[in-house]
């Protein structure tokens, strides 16, 4: 049996504490990168001073990108296929609508997509903005 004399000093493994590093460090970079991912489109949203969440039964999600691109919640449609899909829900209840318009689309655009949305039943129609 090896017993520790006086002159020999303890040391500590530097290799093992290296590896917890970098495994930490692989962590957090993957855990972050899941965290900024969630955007799904470039939209910048107009601001304003007052607003609040929409919380209903039934709630779409109206994306418009700045090329006029049109989303039903995060899926590409156009205006006649969201006309088309919007029948199908009619007679369903207490339906209300988000919109989340880029703040340089042309107004008769946004008011189509609205006016699609009042034509379906869908009464509570909302519009995104960041607050000041």
């Amino acid at each position: 049996m090896r017993f520790l004399r006086e002159e020999e000093e303890p040391t500590i493994s530097l290799v093992s504490m290296t590896d917890v590093v970098f495994l930490l460090l692989i962590f957090f970079m993957v855990a972050t990168h899941f965290v900024t991912s969630k955007r799904e489109l470039d939209i910048r949203l107009p601001k304003a001073k007052g607003g609040k969440p929409l919380v209903t039964k039934r709630q779409y999600k109206i994306e418009i990108t700045r090329d006029l691109k049109l989303f039903l919640n995060g899926k590409p449609v156009t205006l006649t296929q969201l006309d088309l899909l919007l029948q199908a829900d009619k007679n369903i209840p207490n339906k209300s609508a988000i919109i989340k318009a880029d703040k340089s689309i042309p107004y008769g655009f946004a008011i189509k997509v609205m006016g699609i949305l009042k034509a379906n039943g869908v009464e509570d129609i909302g519009i995104a903005v960041k607050r000041e």
